[in-house]
């Protein structure tokens, strides 16, 4: 009870509903927009370009902040266009895809702490978009462009850049703090020692692997076990345990509420079928908002609302059914088994090395 109360444990200081509500209000923008002109199947990608932007987000003169996040755009705007361009492809370049876009996160940690947190972020929202370009190229009378996918993204990340320039006229030209204060503004460069490079590798090697495991035998619903995986991992040898078990807890519990919320359209047909699907669309819009109130309240149920988010946007295009939530259920208790196997190994790796270090002495 001891190790579920430290799970659960609340920060009130780190609730923050004014973020909540004002990405809320900026996620609205595409989601109207997407819904008028009937392309809901770029949804997913304007809306994290709005909230990897909102992340990324350095805060200070307003020229560095739109510079900042327009390069960071760019860059999401290249991942797009990979993992969109290649989704449906031969899995073996799916596999060599992901092992170099997550090696190259990895090794994002010796241009400091802020820049391998923001590669991280595009290192998810590739594995996300192999996903999405996946679940979409399944349906016939589903069409999906990898520019159109492109232009969303970049879209969102624009809307950011808008948003806040209104607001900074509106404080009279004033500097501004980072939006996520919480997240590490350090940008020094840092020696890339090598455990941090050999966990980096060891990190491509599992996430390729899980694409490896999903696309190269045709799974069914098989990219859950990345997208659980790349959610559920830490990032570094680093990060404490209780964060990594609440990465972990956290994936599960996301997991499990998007399988349930998309049994809701699994009789449905028609013009109910629609209208389920759209009120879907509302639900992630509010999961992907708490999580932006709760990423410092508590690490586990942020972790639970962002997956959860992702989860059923992406699952969104597919009929559901029983055995399909079997499979979903089944990869995502694999994807997190993976990653904590792995979590375990290199914890062990760690303390062996730290041991090794006073009998070399």
């Amino acid at each position: 009870m001891s190790w579920l109360s430290k799970l659960f444990e609340l920060n009130p200081a780190g609730l923050n509903w004014p973020r909540a509500v004002a990405f809320l209000d900026v996620g609205l923008v595409p989601l109207f927009v997407f819904w008028a002109i009937g392309y809901e199947q770029y949804l997913l990608s304007a809306l994290f370009g709005l909230l990897f932007a909102a992340l990324g987000d350095p805060g200070g003169g307003y020229g560095h902040r739109a510079f900042d996040i327009t390069v960071f755009a760019l860059m999401g705007a290249g991942v797009t266009a990979l993992g969109f361009g290649i989704g449906a492809d031969a899995w073996g370049w799916l596999v060599l895809a992901t092992f170099l876009v997550t090696l190259a996160a990895g090794l994002a940690a010796a241009f400091g702490v802020r820049r391998f947190v923001k590669a991280l972020l595009l290192n998810v929202w590739f594995i996300v978009a192999i996903g999405v370009e996946s679940s979409l190229h399944q349906h016939a009378h589903i069409t999906s462009y990898t520019w159109a996918q492109v232009l969303a993204w970049t879209g969102g990340s624009a809307l950011w850049v808008v948003v806040t320039f209104i607001w900074w006229l509106l404080r009279g030209r004033a500097d501004q703090s980072q939006p996520f204060s919480e997240l590490p503004g350090d940008t020094s460069r840092k020696k890339l020692t090598r455990p941090m490079a050999l966990f980096a590798l060891i990190r491509a090697l599992v996430i390729a692997g899980t694409i490896a495991l999903a696309f190269g035998l045709d799974l069914s619903y098989g990219y859950w076990i990345s997208i659980a995986a790349i959610i559920a991992m830490r990032p570094s040898l680093e990060q404490a345990t209780l964060i990594s078990a609440q990465r972990l807890v956290g994936a599960g519990i996301g997991a499990v509420v998007a399988m349930l919320l998309l049994l809701v359209p699994a009789s449905e047909h028609g013009l109910k079928l629609f209208a389920v699907e759209r009120g879907l669309e509302v639900v992630v819009l509010v999961l992907l908002m708490h999580g932006a109130a709760a990423r410092f309240w508590n690490y586990t149920l942020y972790s639970a609302a962002i997956a959860a988010g992702v989860l059923i946007l992406v699952d969104l295009p597919q009929p559901s059914h029983y055995s399909a939530e079997g499979y979903r259920v089944l990869w995502t208790l694999c994807g997190i088994g993976i990653s904590l196997l792995v979590m375990l190994l290199a914890g062990l790796f760690a303390r062996h090395r730290a041991a090794a270090r006073p009998r070399q002495a």
